[in-house]
């Protein structure tokens, strides 16, 4: 398998280096085909941050931590993977049966999407949750200049490739990735749609998003 691990917001460790490789290959127990794997360990707000990505085939797995110790964000974010290894390792294994060739470089001509994480300044968001509907300004208040909005902080930005897949595999990558929603195009309808986790009841839905009808 090739590593590759990126140290940001302080120095590298050779000793974290071994420590995130000798983690990373236990993977090699579950996987046929894991051909690539990217460690990023960086340290933020005193948080240390551990995501791993792991490539094996078509499938992409993610895990995200942070604790205040790397080490154990490292434990914590391959257990992540692990626990979705066991769960999908059959799937894995019988899709690589049937994959083609050249699907690799079929993927690269596919549509790609970017994908933004944000957060906003704290005092922003405290208003925001603190503020009633009733202590808005009424209809008839005369106009006042609308104050500045405060600026957002992009917190990580990634490129998806979106990938032809049925539902049920879609589901599959979102949880392989350990993330809430998964943009992919429909095998059927050719539709781009987001598979997501509902958080009220832990279920999954589906939002198809297709090119509105030409113009006569």
């Amino acid at each position: 398998m090739q590593l590759n691990i990126t140290f940001r917001q302080f120095g590298s460790s050779d000793s974290l280096k071994e420590y995130a490789k000798e983690k990373v290959e236990r993977v090699n127990k579950y996987l046929d085909r894991a051909g690539e794997a990217h460690v990023v360990l960086s340290l933020e707000r005193h948080l240390h941050h551990a995501e791993i990505t792991i490539h094996s085939g078509s499938w992409v797995l993610r895990g995200r931590e942070k604790s205040a110790d790397m080490y154990a964000s490292i434990d914590l974010a391959m257990d992540k993977i692990e626990a979705q290894l066991r769960k999908y390792k059959e799937k894995i294994k019988n899709h690589h049966g049937r994959e083609r060739v050249h699907h690799r470089q079929e993927l690269v001509n596919n549509l790609k999407v970017r994908h933004k994480v944000f957060e906003l300044p704290e005092e922003f968001q405290e208003e925001a949750a603190e503020a009633p509907a009733a202590q808005q300004p009424a209809p008839s208040a005369p106009a006042a200049a609308a104050p500045e909005q405060p600026a957002h902080r992009i917190v990580r930005t990634s490129e998806i490739t979106v990938k032809p897949m049925a539902v049920d595999e879609a589901v599959m990558q979102m949880n392989l990735l350990n993330q809430d929603f998964y943009v992919f195009q429909h095998t059927t309808t050719h539709e781009v749609c987001v598979v997501y986790r509902r958080k009220e009841d832990g279920q999954f839905g589906l939002i198809g998003v297709h090119a509105p009808p030409n113009a006569g």
